[in-house]
């Protein structure tokens, strides 16, 4: 019963015998962690490692086998761990083999400065022996990552060991300088400078983190020159700097940048081409280190013309030099008497610019129905210079076309609504009765905005295009609307407001100005044509050599009236400020002042405006350009027979005209006028060259009658040279820009015809020219036909009958210094046939010859008075003379009256022989008459002498 128990016993007991006997064999490798993280300090040699270093062994005892009594084999202990790496300055010790903790620890001073951190690899092996003998087993090789805490052991140390600034008195500055310390440590805790201090005290400076040092007021040169400062620094583990640093601030007496050496006032010249606004500017930055420059240059023209200095051409004469298409319609041209619907507006009546018509809500013209002959089912353009301001809600009218009577249907207008520009277009009844675009509206800024703009309006239905100032635009919205009813009420078109053809009144005005109101149809204008009519005159220019503006970014408006230069080579700048120049092309600009105005900045390296750049306010004062005196001269009294009057080529007019223009210039004086001031300027006359757009032929007198009696020219000769000729009971007008020489041809085919000639004694015509749309005019060239009325030369003697058509009367005339003008100083001087001219011209002879003879009798009379007077004197003397004998010769007296007679007749014969000569036309020679002429005087001087002679009887010896 008893040994039953005492089994399993001994079993168990057998069984921990043969397991110690097994444990003997080293059958397992050690096991360690694959990757652990260690931190080390500077001071310290132990390494803190995450997880713990332990290595396990299989081999090694079981823990509840404690209780048992066992003896543990070598082979479950941990002998030892091996790092493997170069250079590793660490070492790993087993604290404890049974259970297998280790450590690692530097094997030398580390310095986290030249090191930060280091990774190798350690490796586990067991004190065990395996069955075969062999060596102890080793574990699998682990990574160790270990990180060398910094210690703050350096101080921040500065890195200059001195700093220096200078300053401009009366300015605060963000920044003056920056000071900057380093410090050797290697962590960013103790590596970074934390903060800046100044320790001077009671100093107007302050110091920020970043070591940037700023005056906290305004500083005053004269209360300090210079001041000196001590900063040091501290890094973020509150350690100061070793040392301090000395700064040195020094205040400067103000400087003002800004633009100098340039001229508030510029004087241009016209005719000299470009002028050069800046040629000694430069640039102060007071020492200021600059990293680039922005400059705008503004030329100020708004107040010229029409926004700028342009030829003053008529607006027609400008679409046509710009190339735009013929059959153009001036709904505003300057009043004349073919085109006189304008008279009534107000004008600027300024020669020297654009002439434009003035607004104000009550004027308004109705253009004549002949002027206006455009096809609305074809394209058509309206072009307009305006010049409008904010003004009412209702609608401002520019343009309009309206019923005549009875309806107040507007069948196209132009007008202002809002500030907003609308173009009305009604299509013909023939259309059809469905919807048609109708309103085209655009809304701009400029329409409101009381500055000149240039519009053009491309209508090609369905399709409208808007050009403002030479940009196109879209209309926005556009409305539909029914085509007209069919009536047969005609239209009446009016500029400045609508006609109310119901109320017969006036409705829309329009407030504000217009100028060159254009509409033509057939063609519309391209965007050549539309840029040539806005294109200014006058502008900016900036010629530089070729790669000398490389460094630069120029930037110019279409207008050429802003210019802006951006760079940061400061010497390249200040060349190309330099070349910047004004240009006006025009023969005769516009005088005037034009303001220029130069508006900078500048930035420093901190990337931000650093200074206030005063702007420039000058201005370009363009001078009076010497005007042109323009001179027609000419044959200006002539005659012809009443059959070329009557011919089917008339007479010409002006076959010999001739057409110069002159200026006067002073001219200074050779040498040194200061020294002699008796040296004066002299005025010297040049002959110029210069365009003509109008010469005016008019009647003076009684109007042209259309019935028998017209002004002619070659319309074909006309049309080629791109002339338009109007004409009207009081003449004709002729317009067009064209050279003097060119209308000098054309002038010359202006014929003068008369149906009735017989009825007609003369004619006279006044000629006048201009230039730039009546800005210089010439002067008045009259002219003075007659009509040679000849009678049947069977009426008169052979001798007689051989005189010529026209003789001209003894008569003294005015010459023309000029050599070509012939003025007649006797306008009532009528011109009688041959038979009749000669009999009076006798008639008048022997009248002076009778005048001559009688006042010599009378002078003779009272001269032998004078010498009885004198006789009886001598007689009353008290002294003796008896012995004188005086001989008195009697031709003495006759010769010295005699020659003063003859002198004085000359000098008339000579006068009259030249303004003879100077009456000879082409067609006709007078030597006849002067022949006749001598022959009497000759008869005169004879009897003259006889006379003197036969009364010798008188005298006393």
């Amino acid at each position: 019963m008893l040994r039953a128990p005492l089994a399993p016993a001994c079993l168990l007991a057998a069984l921990l015998c043969a397991g110690i006997r097994a444990a003997r064999v080293n059958k397992h490798k050690p096991w360690i962690e694959t990757t652990y993280h260690g931190i080390v300090t500077e001071n310290d040699n132990t390494v803190l490692l995450d997880p713990p270093l332990i290595a396990l062994d299989k081999d090694a005892p079981l823990r509840f086998a404690e209780s048992f009594e066992v003896t543990v084999t070598k082979e479950g202990e941990i002998c030892g761990f091996k790092i493997h790496g170069q250079n590793v300055p660490f070492e790993a010790v087993v604290v404890d083999k049974s259970t297998g903790e280790g450590m690692i620890r530097s094997k030398e001073k580390l310095d986290c400065e030249l090191q930060k951190d280091y990774t190798f690899t350690i490796q586990a092996y067991d004190c065990g022996k395996g069955p075969d003998g062999a060596s102890a087993k080793k574990s699998h090789k682990a990574t160790v990552h270990i990180q060398v805490n910094d210690v703050n052991e350096y101080a921040p140390v500065f890195k200059e060991k001195s700093y220096k600034a200078t300053v401009i008195e009366g300015k605060r500055y963000d920044s003056i300088l920056r000071v900057e310390a380093v410090d050797a440590d290697c962590s960013p805790q103790f590596s970074q400078i934390c903060s800046y201090e100044i320790v001077t005290p009671d100093v107007p400076f302050a110091i920020d983190k970043d070591g940037y040092i700023k005056n906290t007021e305004k500083l005053n040169y004269g209360k300090e020159h210079q001041y000196k400062l001590t900063v040091t620094a501290y890094d973020c583990g509150k350690k100061r700097a070793a040392e301090d640093v000395l700064v040195k601030i020094s205040i400067k007496p103000t400087c003002k940048p800004g633009w100098q050496g340039w001229s508030k006032r510029m004087e241009y010249e016209p005719g000299t081409g470009s002028l050069a606004l800046f040629p000694n500017i430069h640039l102060e930055t007071c020492d200021e280190p600059v990293t680039s420059v922005q400059a705008t240059v503004e030329l100020e023209t708004n107040h010229i013309g029409k926004g700028c200095d342009r030829d003053t051409y008529s607006e027609k004469s400008l679409h046509r030099l710009c190339g735009a298409s013929s059959g153009t319609a001036e709904l505003l041209p300057p009043p004349s008497n073919t085109a006189n619907w304008t008279v009534g507006l107000p004008t600027d009546n300024g020669h020297d610019s654009d002439q434009v018509f003035e607004f104000n809500g009550t004027q308004a013209v109705k253009v004549p129905d002949s002027v206006v002959t455009v096809n609305m089912k074809e394209p058509f353009v309206i072009s307009v210079w305006m010049r409008h301001g904010p003004g009412s809600r209702e609608k401002e009218t520019i343009l309009c076309n309206s019923d005549k009577t009875d309806m107040n249907r507007h069948h196209y207008s132009l007008y202002v609504h809002n500030c907003r520009l609308v173009f009305l277009f009604r299509q013909d009844p023939s259309e059809g009765q469905s919807y048609k675009p109708a309103e085209f509206h655009w809304k701009l800024n400029q329409v409101c905005d009381k500055e000149w703009h240039h519009y053009v309006l491309n209508v090609e239905l369905p399709a409208v295009t808007l050009y403002a100032d030479g940009v196109s635009f879209d209309p926005f919205p556009v409305t539909e609307d029914y085509p007209l009813h069919p009536s047969r009420i005609e239209s009446q078109l009016v500029v400045g407001a609508c006609w109310q053809g119901g109320e017969h009144r006036m409705a829309q005005f329009f407030r504000g100005n217009l100028a060159g109101l254009m509409i033509r149809s057939g063609k519309l204008e391209n965007k050549k044509v539309i840029d040539c009519l806005y294109t200014c005159k006058e502008g900016l220019d900036l010629q530089m050599a070729e790669g000398a503006s490389k460094s630069l970014k120029i930037q110019m408006n279409p207008s050429q009236s802003v210019l802006t230069l951006e760079g940061d080579d400061i010497d390249q700048f200040e060349k190309a400020m330099q070349h910047i120049s004004y240009l006006n092309s025009r023969q005769f600009p516009t005088p005037g002042i034009r303001r220029i105005k130069i508006t900078s900045a500048v930035k420093c390296s901190s990337e931000e405006a650093c200074m206030a750049i005063p702007f420039v306010d000058g201005y370009v004062m363009v001078l009076q350009p010497e005007e042109p005196k323009i001179s027609l001269s000419g044959i200006n009294h002539f005659a012809r027979s009443a059959s070329e009057f009557e011919g089917p080529e008339g007479v010409s007019l002006f076959p010999e005209l001739r057409i110069i223009s002159t200026i006067t210039r002073e001219v200074e004086p050779e040498g040194d006028g200061d020294e002699d001031p008796t040296v004066q300027e002299s005025l010297v006359s040049e002959e110029i060259m210069h365009n003509l757009d109008t010469c005016e032929v008019t009647v003076v007198g009684e109007e042209l009658n259309q019935e028998q009696e017209t002004l002619e020219v070659d319309l074909v000769r006309l049309q080629q040279k791109g002339m338009e000729i109007s004409s009207s009971n009081l003449g004709v007008i002729i317009t067009g820009v064209d050279t003097m020489a060119s209308y000098e041809e054309v002038l010359h085919l202006i014929r003068y015809r008369n149906w009735h000639a017989t009825a007609l004694f003369d004619r006279k015509f006044r000629l006048v020219c201009s230039e730039l749309n009546g800005r210089y005019v010439s002067n008045e060239f009259k002219v003075e036909v007659n009509v040679i009325h000849t009678a049947n030369p069977v009426d008169h003697a052979s001798h007689i009958a051989a005189q010529p058509q026209f003789v001209q009367p003894v008569h003294h005339s005015f010459v023309d210094l000029s050599g070509h003008n012939l003025a007649n100083p006797h306008p009532g001087f009528s011109v009688v046939p041959s038979t009749a001219t000669v009999v009076i011209v006798v008639c008048v002879s022997f009248l002076v010859f009778m005048i001559i003879l009688g006042v010599f009798r009378i002078r003779a009379a009272h001269q032998r008075t004078m010498r009885d007077q004198d006789s009886g004197k001598e007689n009353e003397m008290d002294w003796d003379d008896s012995a004188l004998t005086i001989t008195v010769n009697p031709m003495e007296t006759y010769e010295d009256q005699h020659s003063s007679e003859e002198e004085e007749e000359e000098e008339e014969e000579e006068s009259e022989e030249g303004e003879e000569e100077d009456d000879i036309t082409s067609a006709e020679s007078e030597s006849s008459e002067e022949e006749e002429g001598e022959h009497e005087e000759d008869q005169q001087n004879v009897s003259r002498h006889q006379q003197l002679e036969w009364d010798d009887s008188t005298l006393t010896y």
